[in-house]
């Protein structure tokens, strides 16, 4: 399979496997559980509850993409893999400290602002891959991701009347998304400087690195009490464990392809791809539900598209001028 067909596949597969993993996710995380209680009376009572174990379900996902990862490296067993441990552990908890402060982000910021400001990821992206992983890009290509980036924010930041209680103060949700960033800037980083020295497969980096985080995950579900309350949730709501396996078993298949196109292309394309993946979600919409797009996000969609255009553009132009070894 040639390189053009090779990124198509990976990225459609990214494309599919996380639509309707964020669709499932949300399933889970806002919908509402009601079950069967008793009160002082002795009288039956229905009561509602929230899913609130984060730190669970990031473990079931680390767990289930460790599990897929193993299963493919005994099947196919790859040359081995010589990365130092310790850039492994690294990405680990850069990872999970990036899941973290965006999940927590959200307790003080609304989801347009988390948007806005995750949609940025490919400026630390590239950024931290020059300092981190010694990678190079020309000057061109960071205008073609910084109007992608201005695109995405363009199309997705929906208008809304601002109420007079919220303020456009610097506070902790912003200092939160900040820190994600940066984190998600630092793992592409380390990423890239994998790929330079060790060139491992996108397999062993998906096993190494979630190994990593379902030992930490493990400990921390364990010192929190988190795990225990768990398992009493899940005894009242047997249907979620099914969502979360079929969630991390989406998320496998998806990280499966992910690894795969950072060890065939670098984390920036997959920040390119992540990013643009939520663009094709909210013009999935428009399409199939009929919602309108204002002025403000047609001009969005052209942004987007002019800046992945000039991006192939040139990226193709200069592959066929650099000399062959």
């Amino acid at each position: 399979m040639n390189k053009t067909n090779k990124f198509l596949l990976e990225a459609a597969a990214i494309f599919v496997t996380y639509f309707y993993f964020g669709i499932l996710q949300e399933k889970i995380t806002k919908g509402k559980y009601t079950y069967e209680a008793t009160d002082d009376k002795g009288e039956k009572i229905y009561l509602t509850e929230k899913y609130t174990y984060f730190l669970t379900l990031v473990f079931i996902l680390c767990a289930t993409s460790y599990a897929a990862a193993c299963i493919f490296l005994k099947i196919w067993r790859p040359d081995e893999d010589k990365t130092p441990r310790l850039y492994y552990i690294s990405i680990a908890i850069t990872y999970l400290l990036a899941m973290v402060c965006s999940n927590m982000a959200l307790q003080w910021v609304p989801y347009p602002t988390q948007v806005v400001g995750k949609s940025a990821k490919p400026i630390p992206v590239m950024i931290l891959g020059v300092l981190l992983g010694k990678k190079s890009y020309p000057f061109k290509k960071y205008i073609f991701v910084l109007l992608i980036v201005v695109g995405v924010v363009l199309f997705m930041f929906k208008d809304k009347g601002k109420p007079a209680q919220q303020d456009m103060e610097f506070g902790l949700g912003e200092l939160l998304l900040i820190l994600s960033l940066m984190m998600d800037g630092m793992t592409g980083g380390v990423q890239e400087r994998i790929r330079a020295e060790a060139q491992p497969t996108g397999q062993q980096m998906m096993k190494a690195s979630n190994g990593w985080s379902v030992l930490f995950l493990g400990c921390a579900l364990v010192t929190t009490g988190e795990g225990f309350q768990f398992l009493e949730f899940a005894k009242r709501h047997p249907n979620v464990t099914v969502n979360l396996l079929v969630l991390g078993l989406t998320q496998a298949v998806g990280q499966m392809f992910l690894y795969n196109m950072v060890s065939d292309f670098g984390p920036l394309v997959v920040s390119v791809v992540t990013t643009t993946r939520k663009f094709f979600t909210f013009l999935g919409s428009v399409i199939i539900f009929g919602n309108a797009l204002s002025v403000r996000q047609w001009i969005g969609t052209l942004i987007v598209f002019t800046g992945l255009f000039l991006d192939t553009f040139f990226s193709k132009k200069a592959t066929k001028k650099s000399p062959s070894n």
